[in-house]
């Protein structure tokens, strides 16, 4: 007969793993590293040996950066963005999944920043994102998450810098004569969603995504508001969408189109604003930019306006002077 399974060690792509349920500190998902099973035993018998002296000692045990992870993703599932920090965590794992919690930092994270930069050539701000996850993580685990004793998962927090992103672009409100001439090459659909997005500083998704059921009536002043709820929101809380003159009219323009969404086309729910018509017709008012409003439209501005750029013109707007 072959020896018996040792008991919290599952074998999987030929490396032994640690999956096992210890009283007072949870359960312990983490990998040995080790493909023979005695290696595997020892390894486990050493993470047993050491929880069982911060339970006796008040030692603070050895937890890996995984742990951490893990913990952090199942306790926050609620999250509107767990999903794109699961995808953070996924990438920089294999760098640091193994690594215990006190030695993470900036000099460890060289090899997956290093990685993510020169080999899979992604852009400055997406590194950043994936660390600011991090150190998310590394800050509850020295601040919030505390074992039996009361003894915080990590002592000490590290510094984790970001890095400079000096390519990130700054965001273009636009002018008057700029909003005439790229609204006229749009669309008539996105038109009205970014007629509606510029006069309420609502966010993309917000816009594709009203319903009728979020518009509240006020009879008294002849127009109504909607009210975003919390689960679309970025701040987590029922946004209220007020509507100046502009915005009514877009929505009374559309009323009756759909039985739910308020902005479609051709009956059908749009996804996206910035897709490719919007591309299209934003390449058309750049090269007319020059005829009609004078000058070269700026590269940087203009010819690479985004959806999300028509909430910092609404906030510019807002900040005039009347």
């Amino acid at each position: 007969m072959g020896r018996k399974r040792t008991p919290g060690l599952i074998r999987r792509g030929g490396v032994w793993h640690i999956d096992k349920q210890v009283k007072g500190f949870g359960r312990i998902c983490e990998s040995t590293g080790a493909s023979h099973l005695r290696d595997a035993e020892a390894i486990l018998a050493h993470r047993l040996e050491e929880l069982r002296k911060a339970r006796v000692f008040g030692v603070r045990p050895t937890r890996t950066f995984r742990e951490a992870a893990t913990r952090y993703l199942n306790e926050y599932l609620h999250k509107r963005s767990i999903g794109r920090d699961a995808d953070d965590l996924k990438w920089v794992d294999p760098f640091i999944g193994n690594l215990p919690l006190n030695v993470v930092h900036d000099g460890t994270l060289q090899r997956f920043v290093r990685h993510r930069l020169d080999k899979d050539r992604v852009a400055v701000g997406t590194v950043n994102r994936t660390l600011s996850v991090v150190r998310r993580v590394l800050s509850l685990a020295a601040r919030k998450w505390r074992d039996e004793q009361g003894l915080t998962w990590l002592e000490t927090m590290p510094l984790i810098e970001l890095l400079p992103d000096h390519g990130r672009r700054r965001p273009y409100p636009l002018s008057w004569e700029e909003q005439r001439l790229l609204f006229s090459e749009l669309p008539g659909h996105l038109q009205r969603m970014a007629l509606f997005k510029v006069n309420t500083g609502t966010r993309e998704q917000e816009v594709v995504r009203m319903q009728w059921d979020w518009e509240i009536p006020i009879p008294e002043l002849d127009t109504s508001v909607f009210v975003v709820p919390r689960e679309l929101v970025k701040n987590n809380e029922d946004r209220l969408v007020v509507l100046n003159r502009v915005a009514k009219a877009v929505v009374d323009e559309v009323r009756g189109e759909h039985p739910h969404r308020v902005f479609t086309w051709r009956g059908t729910p749009v996804k996206r604003i910035g897709n490719a018509g919007w591309q299209r017709a934003r390449k058309r008012a750049a090269d007319r930019y020059p005829a009609e409003i004078g000058g070269t439209s700026p590269e940087d501005g203009f010819r690479r306006f985004r959806v999300h750029d028509l909430k910092h013109t609404y906030g510019r707007r807002l900040r005039l002077p009347a």
